[in-house]
């Protein structure tokens, strides 16, 4: 079944015009020169980050690198590499991938990666890459997880190995919207675990976290505490969008 949707998306895109995922504008790409050009001077890309978790840096934090956040409790997690605000040009594209399942929108979210930030991205030592899963219960009812949408298609080293199910998610809490980090650390903590076949494999290894979003960061810093517990001596994020004013 997913060969030949495969397939029909295939013969779509080169017999029937498509539409820019952010203007709208029928044309031949994902995402027209225009719209992408108007991000690439917009996005998170052209700000002073944290290295750790990516949140815009501070005049008095700029000499570290590291926001005063980070200093205070330091994540779990070594690195995040993020392409825009949560509130900027591609939060429309991202939600109808999620919530009216639009696949074509994976296509020209990772387009937009690809071509803004997969070439900057030093990805030498990474070892494999995996999604931020979804609990079973929301999996069947989105029916895709579109962390794993946009990671199988972005473009890392050839040397990266992507590891779709290695990362498990035991069941749905609920909705975290609105709540401070602490919080949302409390709701999650146990609440994900490797597949016991992969764990030798992880093991000393260096391995990225890719999410569509990040918030406070509590379910990157739990996955990244999950990770380091068996045995992993790295863990970066690559994150589609972030959220730039942290809850407190």
């Amino acid at each position: 079944m997913q060969l030949l949707q495969n397939l029909i998306q295939s013969i779509s895109g080169q017999l029937l015009p498509t539409a820019c995922i952010i203007c709208k504008q029928f044309q031949a790409a994902n995402v027209c020169n225009s719209c992408l050009q108007r991000l690439y001077h917009d996005s998170l890309l052209n700000y002073e980050c944290c290295y750790q978790c990516a949140t815009p840096l501070q005049s008095a934090e700029l000499s570290s690198g590291r926001c005063n956040s980070c200093d205070r409790q330091t994540p779990a997690f070594d690195q995040t590499v993020c392409l825009d605000r949560y509130d900027g040009t591609l939060q429309e594209a991202l939600h109808q991938l999620k919530y009216q399942k639009r696949h074509s929108f994976a296509h020209g979210l990772s387009d937009v990666w690809n071509t803004l930030l997969a070439s900057t991205i030093d990805d030498q030592s990474i070892d494999y890459l995996v999604p931020v899963p979804l609990s079973q219960k929301k999996l069947l009812t989105r029916g895709f997880n579109q962390s794993w949408e946009l990671a199988r298609r972005i473009q890392c080293g050839k040397h990266i190995q992507k590891l779709a199910f290695t990362l498990k998610r035991f069941h749905d809490i609920e909705q975290q919207a609105g709540k401070n980090f602490s919080a949302r650390q409390q709701d999650i903590h146990g609440m994900f675990y490797i597949d016991a076949k992969d764990v030798p494999l992880l093991k000393g290894k260096s391995v990225v976290v890719f999410d569509d979003v990040m918030t406070t960061g509590a379910t990157l810093n739990e996955i990244a505490r999950t990770l380091k517990m068996i045995g992993v001596t790295w863990v970066g994020n690559w994150v589609l969008l972030r959220t730039t004013k942290l809850m407190p």
